[in-house]
């Protein structure tokens, strides 16, 4: 069963955090108060995924991170982001926490972000192990516009990075995952982003339900070409929608932006590769990875 640690000093949002993830989820959830109390327990129980507040007593939400970093890399961790925190979540994402859900969003955001993650992240553990002697990869794909197609293209590209570390593999897993949804979603099926904030956020998924049995969108393809070597990799994401002007969409870097469902994917992808371009058009995003010095 998958296990979930919620790291947060109030009983409240500890009780709300947990409720909201056994009304849709069968995990095993267990809480801590505070960021040394969540070390001493994985120190004899190692979760699957760590749901942290970023403000608490002893030790915050962006220690935690760090040691968790410096500990567990194979663990990843989700912040919760609330108003007045959101320079300090920033520096958590470099700092190695694989995602962040606003306070404010939790309700709708939460566990689809938490499966998001723990999908590319138990992927990667539970992978079989790959020649060692690979040393440079190129791989590409054509998806169709299913989200089903992502966790295991992620976890085939990660099975070739066998220099890098966890905390990379699964930084990239992200960023990838991202870019993918963002590519089928938006781009060949041109869903608008805003559709989130209608009513309970069904219509968002309704649209692409709808999208993907009409034609132009339903043909359209993502195609994904990778570089990989034991100290880079390169990424490249293809639709074939219209694309879009990458200047004109709010920088999601700017903490007054952090908490718009429309920019969390950018801003993941942006914190975690070391360079993000796009071809003219806007329908090919290119990214690029280096090697982290704790992989050497």
């Amino acid at each position: 069963m998958t296990s979930v640690l919620v790291v947060d000093d109030s009983a409240v949002d500890r009780k709300l955090i947990s409720a909201l993830l056994l009304k849709q989820t069968n995990w095993k959830l267990d809480v801590c108060e505070n960021g040394l109390k969540a070390l001493e327990f994985i120190e004899n129980r190692m979760p699957d995924l760590v749901i942290s507040d970023m403000r608490m007593p002893e030790m915050d939400g962006f220690q935690l991170v760090t040691k968790m970093r410096q500990l567990y890399p194979v663990v990843p961790v989700v912040i919760i982001t609330s108003q007045g925190s959101e320079e300090m979540a920033m520096e958590a994402l470099r700092k190695g926490a694989s995602s962040y859900c606003p306070k404010s969003r939790m309700s709708r955001d939460l566990v689809s972000i938490s499966r998001s993650i723990l999908s590319v992240s138990l992927q990667r553990r539970h992978s079989q192990k790959v020649l060692s002697r690979i040393t440079k990869s190129q791989i590409s794909f054509c998806l169709e516009n299913e989200g089903s197609l992502i966790a295991p293209t992620i976890e085939h590209l990660q099975s070739h990075m066998t220099a890098w570390d966890e905390t990379d593999r699964l930084r990239i897993g992200v960023a990838l995952d991202e870019s993918l949804l963002n590519a089928m979603h938006h781009g060949n099926l041109e869903v608008d982003s805003r559709l989130r904030d209608v009513g309970d956020g069904s219509a968002y998924e309704q649209e692409i339900v709808k999208k993907n049995q009409i034609k132009p969108f339903c043909d359209r393809r993502v195609k994904v070409d990778a570089e990989i070597s034991e100290t880079c990799i390169k990424l490249f994401v293809k639709d074939e929608g219209p694309g879009y002007t990458p200047d004109l969409i709010a920088d999601p870097t700017n903490t007054e932006n952090l908490g718009k469902p429309s920019g969390r994917g950018l801003l993941l992808i942006r914190t975690f590769m070391n360079s993000v371009t796009y071809n003219e058009s806007g329908n090919e995003i290119r990214m690029v990875k280096h090697r982290s010095k704790e992989s050497n």
